[in-house]
């Protein structure tokens, strides 16, 4: 396994490799790895002849610069994690070798068609303009046939699409689904700031969106938003920030279950002072 943190270096590196005919799988990150991670890096390595991981702390994705001060970063633990599952190449490299300052100083400028707007873009704007300004920015250094993303951040991954639709990217998008805890807790990094009785109750958030399956049908759209979003502020430290019931393309939301075959509840929950997400395919 090769740690590679300067762009002359990989872009040296992945030219040679794609001379010699080899495919190249991508998985982008912002390190402090946990098994959500190690399962697409393991998707990667089957469907790729090269697996290569960016681990990077995007500054221009953070709405607020406390949250980007306090985010985990150990880049030798992550490279022990990804030595395990035999990864080839971690690129991790500093802001001042991916952003000159005024990129940093100045919001990049990109087409959504709406996509931003909704759930995520309503409480953390700009973030997604950042996100798809780095991942562009990886793509065209790694050069990857195939990017994995999670489904957790089911958003994020419909922009992605999006992005790559809309600049022409020779690159598929691969969305994996949601690894979770045993306890039905999606993994995430921000995990790790949940005291343990906080965990506790941050596992309620599946249990109640696994419940509400078994009203799609019985109960209005509406109907089920309200039960999922009155069941989860009802209990001690969980408070709900938004629940919108969606078609999985467009993000926007529907009024009736036969408005769209793809439908799927995307959800914001703080436990305590901690933001977590999730979602759950209805259709």
């Amino acid at each position: 396994m090769t740690i590679i943190t300067s762009l002359k270096e990989i872009t040296e590196l992945i030219s040679g490799l794609k001379s010699s005919g080899k495919s190249i799988g991508f998985v982008p990150t912002m390190g402090a790895l946990h098994n959500g991670h190690l399962s697409l890096v393991k998707r990667c390595k089957l469907e790729n002849d090269i697996c290569v991981v960016s681990i990077f702390v995007n500054p221009t994705q953070f709405n607020d610069k406390n949250d980007l001060a306090k985010y985990p970063r150990n880049l030798e633990h992550d490279a022990q994690l990804l030595k395990s599952e035999t990864c080839d190449i971690i690129f991790a490299p500093s802001a001042e070798e991916m952003y000159a300052k005024e990129e940093i100083e100045v919001p990049f400028s990109f087409d959504f068609n709406g996509l931003d707007k909704v759930m995520e873009g309503k409480f953390r704007p700009n973030h997604f303009n950042g996100v798809v300004q780095i991942v562009s920015k990886l793509f065209d250094i790694v050069k990857p046939d195939k990017a994995y993303f999670g489904e957790k951040d089911f958003q994020q991954v419909a922009i992605i699409k999006h992005m790559t639709n809309v600049m022409k990217l020779p690159v598929t998008i691969i969305a994996c689904p949601i690894v979770r805890e045993e306890s039905g807790l999606a993994l995430s990094s921000r995990n790790e700031l949940l005291t343990p009785d906080e965990r506790k109750k941050a596992r309620n958030i599946s249990k109640v969106l696994i419940e509400s399956l078994n009203f799609v049908g019985q109960k209005s759209v509406i109907e089920l938003q309200q039960w999922v979003v009155e069941q989860l502020n009802a209990m001690d430290g969980l408070m709900v920030e938004y629940f919108d019931i969606v078609d999985g393309d467009s993000l926007q939301t529907i009024e009736k279950w036969s408005d769209s075959a793809f439908i799927v509840g995307c959800i914001t929950v703080f436990c305590g002072k901690i933001r977590l997400i999730d979602n759950i395919h209805y259709k």
